[in-house]
């Protein structure tokens, strides 16, 4: 994705799209590099045991991405001051996550995105995005003056 600068974003601006392909690969590799040791992540016989279709990507994952999402579109510059996120339906093994963006607020320095990821079942990822583009930090919290 090719950075936007400052002046180029507006309330209404849509980001690109990016497709992250569910591999079982992926579902257990970000389950072990976050940690997360819980056999729904990485063991589809218990998965299925526990009443699930197969493995599934844990919440940190999702996060993750959420956020290389973002700062891929943002540049190098861009600072997250947050990331609200909520779960709707797994995502799992097999299946093809597509995550999509827009601008909903412009105001002081601060954007606010909304950020939706979808797989075959409907809405997996539903969050909140505030960042500033031009790299600049605040030591107090989001929105307060340094």
């Amino acid at each position: 994705m090719t950075p936007l600068n400052p002046p180029a974003v507006a309330v209404g601006d849509s980001l690109p799209t990016l497709v992250v392909e569910g591999t079982p690969t992926f579902v257990v590799s970000t389950a072990l590099a976050t940690r997360d040791f819980q056999d729904v992540h990485h063991d589809r016989d218990l998965a299925q045991q526990r009443g699930s279709k197969d493995i599934f990507v844990n919440i940190l994952t999702d996060t993750g991405l959420v956020q290389r999402y973002v700062t891929d579109w943002a540049g190098q510059k861009a600072v997250l001051k947050s990331i609200e996120l909520r779960l709707g339906v797994p995502w799992y093994a097999y299946d093809t996550l597509t995550l999509t963006g827009s601008v909903v607020s412009v105001e002081d320095g601060l954007v606010t995105l909304s950020v939706v990821g979808t797989d075959s079942l409907g809405k997996h990822i539903t969050s909140t995005v505030r960042l500033v583009m031009d790299g600049s930090v605040t030591t107090g919290a989001v929105g307060s003056p340094a």
